[in-house]
């Protein structure tokens, strides 16, 4: 299966590699020029343990190439992610500038069928919005199907996370966007991980959930911690004998930034 990774960040470059490992062909795209000119010489924009080993293999291979041509490779594949960045907007909001602009650029270049998957991290609803964005620019005989695949990567561990994850969620509507979906992951099946399917917003919820809960579980430990300065006890003590608690478990209970 031919698929389209747009973004060479953290996420799209890790997933988009992960992907061609799984048997897919894979263009990662990138409006930097530079960053994709990187990519072809080989160099990694940042560091991640085991990345480059995986992303030369797969050139090897053939299964994984970049470009900045969104173009060509639309025009290529049936499936295509996005994994561009939604940084905060200094107001406590997720910018999807960039979002935004990969929906209009995709309305006018989808021909025939796709499958849009929304990989990066977006407010609830925004996969709709998505759609509704593409569609309005759609030509004549076109159609889409949108996908919410939320990433779940820790930065130092993000191979094995993608290979051997805790579980994959995929959020669809559409009977045939979900077949091609498990059709992409079903490398995964042979280890038995764990597949949640569901509609877009839960998917979306999902995501933000599991990430405000790790924040709370970091902000409680940090609260625990200044309690034991004040009355002489040892927080990792006290986070170890927590983490023993299998309704708690020992992740994300340690004291510190």
């Amino acid at each position: 299966m031919n698929i389209t990774m747009i973004g060479t960040g953290y996420v799209g470059l890790v997933s988009g590699a992960g992907l061609a490992d799984f048997g897919m062909t894979v263009i990662c795209v990138d409006k930097d020029q530079e960053r994709i000119e990187k990519l072809h010489k080989g160099e990694i924009p940042f560091y991640e343990p085991g990345l480059e080993e995986l992303v030369q293999r797969n050139v090897k291979n053939g299964r994984l190439s970049f470009s900045s041509n969104l173009n060509m490779a639309v025009d290529r594949s049936l499936v295509i992610f996005v994994a561009v960045g939604t940084p905060d907007n200094g107001q406590g909001q997720a910018d999807l500038s960039q979002v935004e602009e990969v929906a209009e650029t995709l309305g006018e270049l989808i021909n025939d069928y796709k499958v849009l998957v929304i990989k990066s991290t977006v407010p609830v609803g925004t996969n709709n919005w998505f759609k509704a964005i593409v569609q309005k620019k759609l030509k004549k005989g076109s159609s889409i199907d949108i996908v919410s695949n939320p990433e779940f990567l820790r930065e130092g561990s993000a191979i094995e996370d993608f290979m051997r994850p805790d579980r994959v969620v995929i959020g669809a509507d559409s009977p045939r966007a979900l077949a091609i979906m498990k059709d992409i992951y079903r490398s995964l099946y042979l280890i038995e991980t764990p597949f949640v399917f569901t509609n877009l917003e839960t998917a979306e919820l999902i995501k933000y959930a599991s990430n405000a809960f790790l924040a709370t579980k970091i902000s409680f430990i940090n609260e625990v911690a200044n309690l034991c300065e004040k009355i002489g006890a040892d927080v990792h003590q006290v986070a170890k004998a927590m983490g023993l608690d299998k309704r708690i478990g020992p992740k994300f209970l340690h004291p510190g930034p």
